[in-house]
């Protein structure tokens, strides 16, 4: 039984059976036998971009059995498979197929709004294509059946009330120790399964070579790059299995196709110029030792941070997703049924604190705010409160009514932990104003939504430089759709359990051991490509004019996933046209 059916499913789409939820908690060696399967399972979606069918596929590919012991369910390849619901129902009768990598920390979930732009643009040409947004092997570790419910109620009392969902009860977040095989889940394991999944479901190189786009976001860019050089077979004489093979084109969405993590890193010098900082380990060894740090546990098996990006807190992103999709102008109860740890309290620091001052005292908490289920959704991940870009979206603004002198509750700069008067802002936390809500136990905070930013009503919040905080141009996605995104799909839209050897695979890209395998080169250039890069997002000071990209004003990071499909200026979705016009 694939992973489809076991607990990763949301009640719309799940048919659980006891015999399925067994099967999920089976840890065996991995066969040899080379025995496949696949399942399809349609995916009911709430979104209003329409005419689209999706569907969850997932393929039997094992893992080698140099792995080790890991889960049944790893066993299985995933992805989402979107196409036009007047288009061909096989994949290799379409027009094109685009072949989706996702970043560091993120799954297949999170490419739903750009695959439905898409899909509906190309449809719109007269063009039937199909999106794919991959997930990566490791997260089939992850637990989603408290998602799965549609409660954040009944989800919180999954994870942390010890209440079962379906007989299933939650055995608590993983640690390293209990990841043993990740240590083998690097780059040849990641291109592989690309590599292995394209060969299962479109058989026939020829037909790779003409339909399939390859491409990805943020680390994805870097993935592609790999896989377009890399040579399956062993033989660099032969090329029909070489990666730029399988591919027509590429795309690149705020990233590039390379095999460095330099564009994405930034300026070396510049301040906080990395896309993650402290969390992906600069070892200062070389591949042998890094490699057996990985399998003797002595370096972390995934990427985590003892707050803000971990496990848990990933898990939190989706739960705040489910509540502000389930009453999103209701008053938050999320942060006050969740308990109060080391983990939760120190990341709400992190990401609600005015100052440093209130950081280091600890008081206010978020949870001594009054905000609805959006605003908790916004103070998390909106450029003008989220603390780190590269989780940064476009979705509005703070809003409130009823304050103490009658216009709503006071909205402040918010100066942790970089001060808005800091005209060289570090590139890690964004460059744009930061704000937060002024008045603990007060008025109810709300949030306005990306298009009624700038609308008549808008009180427009000003920093105290005098300079609007945001304005319509600077929105472009909704955060209605981005909580559907985050709690709705059967793939999710996070990745809990970021395989750590896949990033220092990349930083070791020179050692002969994988250098040996990426030998064609000439495969980064061999096809077409269209780069896509957010003009406010982590590559902006440093856009790759070499790529001739098309830059989206506004964007953030992950706006170029999951952007609105019509802006504040009354124009469709610029990637969803561009990326449907170059799959032509």
């Amino acid at each position: 039984m694939s992973k489809g059916a076991t607990h990763r499913n949301r009640p719309w789409t799940r048919a659980l059976a006891a015999g399925a939820l067994a099967a999920a908690a089976l840890t065996v060696a991995p066969s040899a036998d080379g025995t496949t399967g696949r399942t399809e399972t349609a995916v009911e979606s709430t979104s209003p971009v329409t005419d689209v069918i999706e569907t969850e596929v997932s393929v039997r590919i094992p893992l080698p059995a140099s792995v080790g012991s890991h889960p049944a369910r790893c066993d299985w390849l995933s992805y989402l498979r979107y196409r036009s619901s007047e288009g061909p129902s096989k994949s290799a009768d379409a027009d094109r197929i685009l072949v989706a990598q996702p970043g560091i920390l993120e799954g297949a979930g999170a490419f739903d709004s750009v695959a439905r732009n898409t899909m509906k643009a190309a449809a719109e040409q007269g063009r039937h294509i199909e999106f794919w947004a991959l997930d990566r092997r490791s997260n089939c570790l992850e637990d989603n059946a408290g998602i799965a419910t549609g409660s954040a109620t009944k989800a919180v009392d999954y994870y942390y009330g010890g209440k079962q969902v379906d007989g299933r009860k939650f055995d608590g977040f993983l640690t390293s120790d209990q990841t043993g095989w990740l240590a083998d889940v690097g780059l040849e394991q990641t291109v592989r399964d690309q590599y292995d999944l394209l060969s299962a479901e479109l058989p026939g190189q020829k037909l790779r070579k003409e339909k399939v786009l390859c491409g990805g976001h943020s680390l994805g860019g870097v993935l592609t790059g790999v896989f377009a050089t890399w040579d399956f077979d062993g033989n660099p004489a032969t090329k029909a299995d070489a990666g730029f093979n399988q591919c027509a084109g590429y795309f690149a969405l705020d990233t590039t196709i390379s095999t460095s993590l330099d564009d994405l890193n930034g300026t070396p010098s510049g301040p906080g110029g990395s896309l993650l900082p402290g969390l992906i380990p600069d070892t200062g060894i070389g591949y042998a030792a890094v490699q057996a740090g990985l399998r003797t546990g002595v370096l972390p098996r995934f990427l985590a941070l003892p707050a803000v990006l971990n496990p848990e807190t990933m898990n939190l992103l989706a739960l705040g997703g489910l509540a502000a999709r389930e009453a999103p102008d209701a008053e938050s109860a999320l942060l006050d049924s969740v308990p109060s740890n080391t983990n939760i309290d120190t990341t709400g620091r992190m990401l609600f604190s005015k100052n440093s001052e209130v950081f280091l005292k600890g008081s206010p908490t978020i949870r001594d705010f009054r905000l609805t289920n959006e605003a908790v959704l916004g103070a998390f991940m909106d450029d003008h409160s989220a603390p780190l870009a590269f989780i940064q979206t476009s979705v509005g603004f703070f809003d409130s009514t009823g304050g103490a002198d009658g216009t709503g509750g006071r909205i402040v700069d918010k100066n942790f932990p970089a001060s808005n008067n800091d005209p060289a802002q570090p590139a890690l936390f964004g460059t744009e104003l930061k704000a937060i809500p002024d008045e603990p136990g007060g008025p109810l905070y709300t949030w306005r939504n990306y298009d009624r930013v700038g609308a008549a009503d808008d009180p427009v919040y000003r920093s105290a430089s005098g300079a609007p905080f945001t304005a319509a141009g600077k929105e472009v996605t909704d955060i209605g759709e981005l909580a559907r995104s985050l709690s709705e799909q059967p793939l999710d839209f996070t990745e809990d359990y970021f395989p750590t050897r896949l990033v220092t695979d990349i930083q070791l890209i020179d050692d002969p051991q994988l250098a040996g395998k990426l030998v064609h080169k000439k495969g980064l250039t061999a096809n077409p490509k269209v780069t896509f890069v957010a003009g406010d997002g982590i590559l902006a000071d440093h856009i790759p004019q070499d790529e001739n990209p098309v830059v989206l004003p506004g964007y953030q990071h992950l706006d170029v996933l999951t952007a609105a499909p019509v802006q504040n200026d009354g124009r469709r979705e610029r990637i969803a046209t561009d990326l449907s016009a170059f799959a032509r």
